[in-house]
């Protein structure tokens, strides 16, 4: 199953400030702040949310297709990917425009100063997804990621008019959309992707109740948190999978991402929607056990041993088989 996965990569440089920004913040002078901050450290890390889905599909093995813009300077960040078993040959690279960052500074209270510049990302709406199914040999499934807007609707739209099954996955971008725009980038998707707090949004902005939006995809994936995930769809039971045991919770960035990757490598292998959903719970584990979205290992017989543990022999014993 070729599974390709629209949206944004990023880079992100996180530093930290040890002291406190409201010491250096005057109250009569906020209308002029003119500020700099020594910082004692810098984390780069690799992000968006394609290559982090994709990085993970890699990990499982099921080479993912990665569709986005980047700049020039994505060399190291595909060879990365590339290493890792995502085939980047439909990533746009801009002539004129770096990939896209966040460039953030977290102070000893923990609160955030940051910026996101879009860069590349804003070329995602020239990427055409018939020369990527044609370069591959043919698409099953697009999951439309948090991207740029137009580019996320150029790309629903084509699978519309291409009848290639689609899954919509808003997230970061359901905040700037409006309810016309929601409802076009939905209507019709194989699979519609969000969290609980998302779910809500998003009945709120169209303004179709919970069951009139499932009756408009064909199944709908919530995330819970803690919980797990729910999976629905019209006329049969809900499926719920809970998480498996963390043994830290040291950074949730890229959770959503995680069990994406997890839920999408289970469908490529064909297992049915418990097992994918699963194996996503499982991945998704991994990541809040470490700090960054792409920085975790796969051991086979460590993520086995700890899957069988969650979910029972039988579970193990089917997903076992294409991890081998």
């Amino acid at each position: 199953m070729r599974i390709a996965v629209t949206g944004s990569i990023a880079t992100d440089h996180l530093m930290t400030f040890p002291g406190r920004f409201a010491d250096q913040l005057v109250a009569d002078q906020l209308h002029t702040v003119s500020l700099s901050f020594l910082v004692d450290n810098l984390d780069v890390r690799r992000g968006g949310v394609a290559a982090n889905i994709c990085f993970g599909m890699g990990l499982l093995g099921t080479a993912p297709i990665l569709v986005g813009a980047a700049g020039s300077d994505f060399d190291e960040y595909r060879a990365w990917l590339d290493r890792h078993g995502v085939d980047t040959g439909s990533v746009r690279i801009s002539e004129v425009l770096h990939t896209a960052r966040f460039v953030c500074t977290t102070d000893a209270d923990h609160n955030q100063i940051g910026s996101f510049y879009t860069g590349a990302m804003s070329e995602a709406r020239l990427i055409e997804l018939k020369a990527v199914a044609d370069r591959v040999g043919g698409l099953d499934l697009v999951s439309i990621g948090a991207d740029d807007p137009e580019g996320m609707l150029r790309h629903t739209e084509e699978c519309r008019s291409r009848g290639i099954p689609f899954a919509a996955d808003f997230s970061q971008q359901i905040a700037r959309m409006d309810g016309e725009e929601i409802r076009i980038l939905l209507d019709g998707a194989t699979y519609l992707f969000s969290n609980e707090y998302e779910k809500g949004l998003i009945e709120s902005k169209t303004g179709w109740t919970d069951g009139e939006i499932l009756s408009k995809v064909g199944h709908r994936v919530t995330t819970l948190g803690s919980q797990g995930v729910r999976i629905e769809r019209v006329g049969e039971e809900p499926i719920e999978v809970g998480c498996a045991e963390e043994t830290s919770k040291t950074d949730p960035t890229g959770v959503g991402d995680a069990f994406r990757a997890g839920f999408l490598s289970g469908l490529a292998w064909g297992v049915g929607l418990e097992r994918a959903a699963q194996v996503g719970c499982m991945l998704a584990t991994l990541v809040i056990e470490t700090v960054g979205t792409q920085e975790y290992t796969l051991h086979r017989t460590h993520f086995m041993d700890r899957f069988t543990k969650a979910y029972g022999h039988e579970a193990a014993a089917e997903v076992r088989t294409h991890l081998a």
